[in-house]
């Protein structure tokens, strides 16, 4: 599906978000002593008044923007567009080299949420750069701790498009077993790797996005990943049985495992609130009925809609429909040039919290219907 669109030629920006202390700076300082990160321009957000952080990355790139106003979740935001702004005005103007990818790193206490409204929304932004992957760290000894008393640890994973468990070499058998099914519950479409001191390649972080710069392209498939929630028509995966991951030296391993661990009797587990789904329509959507339910459903749950991937058979078009969500904020949808496969079905895939895919699926079916209604009363009666 090769295409040829100044669009497509944005800035790719990365969010690295995750839990304190789960190793996001260690990550960044090995990412950007990579010899294929030259062209990269960092911000980075230090929560409190001691910039070692911003310290140790400057050792390391002089192309470095600091935020420097608190949590990232709340005031920086305008800083972030400012930052974002100013890095590409001095890019165009030549005054720092020509950086082809930005990385976004937030404090352990943020939700990254705003960060991906605020790359989806502002107008500047969304025409020079493009958000390609969210890259969360999980602390492979502390984990399941975080997971259960830190809303902010469970979001930061669930919207992830890749996981990091970090200090893995130094977590017990048992412990790592348990946060790695806790992880694939939580997000099963993105892929997980147990990591050394920041030690990953970076192209399996990158290149997660609907675009595809490498091939020029679009992977829809890739970017979708509807497979790994299975064809079961909208059944919650919050209990799959399908477990995989990666370790840092690239050996697959696979699993099958009841969904259970040790934590299970914890109330405090704020995992327990998140599904992931897919939802397949076999019929094509109405368009105003799947504006409607946005509209709906972003108004009313949309703190429960943590992000939401979709390509869309709608009727009357002949080619799909790319949508993408966090929370309430839908990014502009993006019409594709051709179907990826020969399956045009409608696939939604959803994380939610305390909202499962059954009320998803009736109230989009009903606006659905109603559509298909009024466009028959509205259709000429032949004589």
């Amino acid at each position: 599906m090769a295409i040829r669109d100044e669009q497509n030629e944005r800035i790719a920006a990365t969010v690295i978000t995750g839990f304190l202390g789960s190793g996001k700076t260690t990550l960044l300082n090995a990412l950007l002593s990579h010899p294929g990160m030259g062209n990269t321009a960092v911000l980075i957000n230090e929560f409190g008044e001691i910039g070692l952080d911003h310290l140790l990355v400057r050792e390391i790139s002089e192309d470095v923007v600091l935020l420097n106003s608190g949590c990232i979740c709340c005031s920086v935001r305008g800083d972030l567009i400012n930052g974002l702004r100013d890095l590409f005005l001095k890019r165009t103007r030549g005054e720092i080299a020509a950086f082809d990818r930005v990385i976004i790193e937030t404090t352990g206490l943020a939700d990254p949420a705003p960060i991906l409204h605020t790359l989806m929304t502002d107008p500047l932004l969304i025409n020079k750069f493009r958000l390609d992957s969210v890259v969360s760290t999980v602390d492979g000894i502390y984990g399941n701790k975080q997971l259960d008393d830190h809303a902010e640890s469970v979001k930061q994973a669930a919207v992830a498009d890749r996981i990091l468990i970090t200090k893995a070499d130094l977590a017990t058998g048992d412990d790592l077993e348990t946060l790695e099914k806790r992880l694939h519950s939580l997000n099963p479409a993105a892929p997980r790797y147990r990591v050394h001191l920041g030690d990953i390649a970076p192209d399996k972080l990158f290149n997660a996005g609907l675009y595809n710069p490498e091939t020029k392209s679009l992977d829809v498939q890739k970017w979708l990943r509807d497979e790994a929630y299975g064809d079961d028509r909208g059944a919650g995966h919050n209990h799959s049985d399908e477990h995989e991951h990666e370790h840092e030296h690239e050996h697959e391993h696979e699993h099958e495992h009841e969904h259970h661990h040790q934590h299970s009797h914890n109330v405090n587990r704020h995992d327990d609130h998140i599904s992931s789904f897919c939802l397949t329509f076999d019929e094509p959507l109405h368009w105003d009925a799947f504006v409607t339910w946005a509209e709906i459903f972003t108004q009313m749950r949309g703190e429960n809609l943590l992000r939401i991937k979709g390509v869309l058979n709608i009727a009357g078009e002949d080619k799909p429909v790319a949508i993408h969500a966090v929370q309430h904020i839908f990014h502009a949808p993006a019409t594709l040039p051709a179907w990826p496969s020969d399956d045009h079905r409608s696939k939604l895939v959803f994380i939610t919290r305390d909202l499962g895919p059954d009320v998803i699926r009736q109230s989009l079916l009903q606006l659905n219907a109603a559509a298909i209604e009024t466009q028959g009363q509205n259709t000429p009666k032949s004589n």
